[in-house]
């Protein structure tokens, strides 16, 4: 049993039952969905075949990925890898389609990103950047276990969020270092032999990440095997380099080969498409779940169809039976508008999903007035939450049943009932 796997946090049932194939892939005890994928033998040649095809294969191919994964959930064997292209390879094929009319959110802003004539919603070309990649040790404790969640900062972002706590690397599409997919995978093999419990892509927004994304888990799942050049070149961003780590290879193995937990922390402003993608590589979500259903998202992050969307998608991974966990963030001057309507809307839809409320709010980016950046119109949430609102948004999440208790309050040694109590 692993150190993740022997924290208390796992008493609590529901969080156990809603995380248990996340942490018997953290485990190896099963192995990651990339390593199930690379097992699906595609019917083509991906590259050789036309967009329409590709989708129609994805749609067939998922078919027998997701009957895979269920036999493989009740204790049967791995299969050998496919000889020839997988699912793997027809994922990172359709994710590279979609760059050339970048659809991979709902800005659906169809330019070429490859040829990186016109720049859409996110700013980017066909280049992604990596600002830093580490232990982070900040994350929920069913993520961050004992030796950290093994995270991968993204730069740039497809939501304008006035309020960001990591405006440096969300609004500067330049931050960091530009990486590749061997780069990438070199980042992952890297921090989950020192002992990371997954590997956490995040930003700014990953998303608009994809094809990088895609094309790195791609690799990790076809055995590979950094050489010490680019093992260097990744430890560019490392933001604990001098810190030293232990490689244990065997701790990040299932039957000899590389395994690891594929963990998508994102705000979830993705277009259908693209999650089609997703769900045959990520064994755990991490959503945001930020605005109510009024005109928020708008005035503060300038994004439309908000809840639309993100409402959508947290219903597709439910009713896919995926294991997730929501985040939400109580900022101050918006409880009634935002908070309350997203744990109305969850307790409604998926009551058993756990839930973070989160205290963490602090006027950063353009609503900090200590900042130059600061803008006079967003006065309305440049100020922590008061004890008032924290209290009024965790009761409400108490009267209506929902699981949040644990993920809320973890930090304060208060797993269950108590911590509530104590409002």
């Amino acid at each position: 049993m692993s150190g993740l796997a022997q924290l208390g946090i796992w008493n609590d049932p529901a969080l156990h039952d809603a995380l248990s194939w996340y942490l018997a892939v953290a485990e190896n005890r099963r192995p990651a969905k990339f390593r199930i994928a690379a097992t699906v033998a595609a019917e083509m040649d991906p590259p050789t075949c036309g967009e329409d095809a590709l989708w129609t294969e994805l749609e067939r191919l998922t078919s027998i990925f997701l009957e895979r994964w269920q036999t493989i959930r009740e204790g049967a064997p791995l299969p050998p890898e496919a000889d020839g292209p997988s699912l793997l390879e027809l994922c990172g094929e359709l994710a590279h389609r979609m760059l050339t009319h970048c659809n991979f959110c709902p800005w659906n802003c169809r330019v070429d990103r490859l040829a990186g004539t016109k720049f859409g919603a996110c700013k980017l070309a066909a280049g992604s950047r990596v600002s830093s990649h580490f232990h982070h040790t900040g994350e929920e404790l069913f993520y961050r276990g004992t030796d950290g969640s093994g995270t991968i900062f993204f730069t740039s972002c497809n939501m304008r969020c006035v309020f960001c706590q990591n405006g440096d690397i969300s609004t500067d599409k330049d931050n960091g270092e530009e990486t590749d997919p061997r780069t990438l995978a070199t980042m992952a093999w890297t921090l989950r032999r020192e002992g990371c419990h997954n590997i956490n892509w995040v930003g700014g927004e990953v998303i608009i990440h994809l094809h990088s994304i895609v094309d790195a888990i791609a690799l990790l799942g076809r055995d590979f095997q950094p050489t010490s050049a680019e093992i260097r070149r990744a430890r560019r961003t490392k933001a604990d380099g001098f810190f030293w780590f232990d490689e244990v290879s065997e701790a990040a193995t299932y039957d000899g080969k590389f395994n690891t937990p594929i963990l998508w922390n994102s705000n979830f402003f993705i277009a259908a498409e693209a999650m089609k993608i997703l769900r045959v590589l990520t064994d755990v979500w991490l959503p945001d779940f930020k605005f109510g259903p009024g005109r928020c998202a708008i005035a503060l992050a300038r994004t439309p169809r908000y809840w639309e969307t993100v409402t959508r998608n947290i219903s597709l991974i439910a009713g896919w039976g995926e294991n997730f966990t929501i985040r939400h963030l109580v900022m101050p001057n918006h409880v009634e508008c935002c908070t309350y309507p997203v744990l109305e809307w969850i307790a409604d839809h998926i009551p058993a999903a756990p839930v973070n409320v989160m205290a963490q709010f602090h006027p950063d980016n353009f609503c900090d007035p200590a900042s130059t950046k600061y803008r006079g119109k967003y006065a309305e949430i440049a100020r922590r939450p008061t004890r008032a609102e924290l209290e009024n948004s965790w009761r409400h999440a108490g009267e209506l049943g929902l699981n949040f208790e644990t993920a809320s309050f973890e930090r304060r040694g208060a797993f269950a009932g108590p911590a509530l109590m104590e409002l």
